[in-house]
């Protein structure tokens, strides 16, 4: 496949079944740098399975993503867990910040797996804390915090490496409207400010206005939806 022109992530007819059960149809999706595509859909769309798919989580049974200019489907297992430690950022649903950690351990955490030193790693991860509004949390552990709270520092551990793609599954599924604009805010301006594309996985249409354009899965398939911002 040749990717669309200034793509970062692109990807072309992927297929993905689960037994009988058809994930993905012939799917499609593309990201520049920079961007943020909302991919929606009803619950059991294939939405986040495509999201697994582009993040080199689940292999697709056929089809290509192409990241950088690279095959995914031509790496090894090592090389793309790599590649989600370092140029891939994730936010989830409910966070997942490890409970025994501190908000500060949790975000420099990425780094440390890539053999950061600590000093070096809890500095830059004070740096998106404050970025973030949430540097004074940074000695409170995950269960001290509210909702929103935590999940802006789940925003900051992803960005914490400097990615070039952040993944973000419903990531304001488990707040309040008024929580979950504020870490969309957070998120969407943090990313274009450092050039990272966010593929933003969501069912609200008023979380897929913060994007520049939405891909709207059903059935497995996709159709690309521009819009003007």
């Amino acid at each position: 496949m040749t990717p669309p022109p200034g793509s970062l992530l692109a990807a072309e007819d992927l297929r993905k079944a689960y037994g009988p059960t058809v994930a993905l149809d012939g799917a499609a999706f593309s990201i520049h740098p920079g961007e943020v595509v909302a991919v929606m859909g009803p619950s059991g769309s294939g939405k986040s399975t495509l999201l697994h798919c582009l993040a080199g989580i689940v292999p697709p049974d056929s089809g290509s993503i192409t990241y950088d200019g690279r095959e995914l489907a031509g790496m090894t297992d090592a090389a793309r867990s790599a590649l989600r430690r370092s140029e891939f950022g994730f936010v989830f649903q409910f966070g997942q910040l490890v409970p025994e950690l501190t908000c500060v351990e949790n975000v420099a955490l990425p780094l440390r797996l890539n053999g950061t030193s600590r000093k070096e790693a809890e500095r830059a991860a004070l740096g998106w804390m404050e970025r973030l509004e949430v540097d004074d949390l940074k000695g409170k552990r995950p269960g001290e915090v509210s909702g929103g709270q935590g999940q802006r520092v789940a925003v900051a551990r992803a960005l914490v490496t400097g990615p070039r793609v952040v993944f973000a599954d419903e990531p304001t599924g488990a707040l309040d409207s008024l929580n979950g604009e504020r870490v969309m805010e957070l998120l969407t301006d943090a990313a274009r400010s450092a050039n990272a594309a966010v593929v933003l996985v969501t069912h609200e249409a008023r979380v897929a206005a913060y994007s520049d354009r939405e891909i709207v899965v059903r059935d497995g398939k996709s159709r690309d939806m521009e819009r003007a911002i």
